[in-house]
């Protein structure tokens, strides 16, 4: 049997398991666990609604927007807060992406547009309270999203970012189910995922493919863009790291990023490649069986982005 033709059995299958039985249950339905705490107590989670009347000190510290990949939450993060909790020269804000953390005809609802909005929300409420000093870290999509603001011009009337990290952005996908999910369209109601009981408190284990398309359209805007060729802003240092071997965000993405992104000097931005097999390596809770080596790439990148935050 050719390629072609295992493709279409593949296809086959997945959409008879997909469309066999599309209800999905509030047993099954794991977007009834998945309530994020930042909805209900945003002051733990958000540097703007913990410090609303911030003062001379607190404007002088450095703050990071941590945004999270596709299908996930704050979790995302929440090492990243832990290890930085000694540090007093910077705090994070841990932002929600629209759409996600809520129940599952909510996460169905969002378009990409949604997802972004939440990031650029939290930076003008820390741009208005008078923040000089602010920086971003994207994991997955949450880096997506970042390159599509910079191209998109919008700091151009905003504070322009001193740091930009992204981590395992998805710009080509390594799953290539993604990019035929268009041709088949409705016929595949959802995707399915295999994660622990544990991780379906954090990530939707059902991702419907209305949002599996929002993700492709903002990945073709973002190649796009980077075929194009995108400016830093002015005075922005950018750094991508990636696993060489993520089974989700191909490595190729890194090389678009690195060949389509200049600085304002036009100079090619830092890109460093990672010893790793799993996406998103700066989350480890909840992975099984993680090794020395995973736990140092984790501490390399979090050391890295700290010493930038002084």
């Amino acid at each position: 049997m050719n390629k072609s033709n295992l493709l279409i059995v593949f296809l086959i299958a997945i959409v008879s398991y997909s469309c066999s039985d599309p209800a999905i249950t509030d047993d099954l339905l794991d977007g009834n666990v998945i309530f994020d705490p930042s909805l209900y107590n945003p002051e733990q989670f958000l540097v703007s609604a913990k410090y609303p009347n911030p003062t001379a000190a607190d404007l002088d510290k450095h703050i990071i927007l941590a945004i999270h990949g596709y299908s996930a939450t704050t979790f995302e993060w929440q090492e990243f807060a832990d290890w930085s909790a000694p540090s007093s020269s910077y705090r994070i804000s841990q932002v929600l992406l629209d759409g996600h953390g809520r129940d599952y005809e909510s996460f169905k609802a969002s378009k990409w547009q949604d997802w972004s909005s939440a990031i650029t929300k939290e930076y003008e409420k820390l741009e208005a309270l008078g923040y000089t000093k602010i920086s971003m870290v994207g994991s997955s999509t949450g880096g997506t999203l970042l390159l599509e603001l910079i191209n998109s011009g919008y700091f151009n009337s905003h504070l322009h970012p001193q740091n930009l990290f992204l981590v395992d952005a998805i710009v080509v996908p390594s799953v290539k189910l993604q990019s035929v999910v268009g041709l088949i369209g409705p016929m595949l109601v959802f995707t399915e995922v295999d994660q622990t009981s544990e991780e379906n408190k954090y990530w939707y284990r059902f991702r419907p493919q209305e949002t599996i398309t929002e993700l492709n359209d903002v990945m073709k805007v973002v190649r796009k863009d980077l075929e194009d060729g995108v400016k830093l802003p002015t005075g922005t240092y950018l750094k991508a790291f990636h696993s060489l071997h993520d089974p989700v965000a191909s490595s190729t993405s890194s090389v678009l990023i690195y060949k389509g992104l200049k600085t304002s000097s036009g100079a090619n931005i830092d890109v460093q490649l990672m010893d790793s097999d799993i996406h998103v390596f700066t989350r480890l809770n909840l992975r099984s069986d993680t090794t020395p080596l995973q736990k140092a790439n984790q501490l390399d990148a979090f050391s890295q982005i700290a010493t930038k935050l002084k």
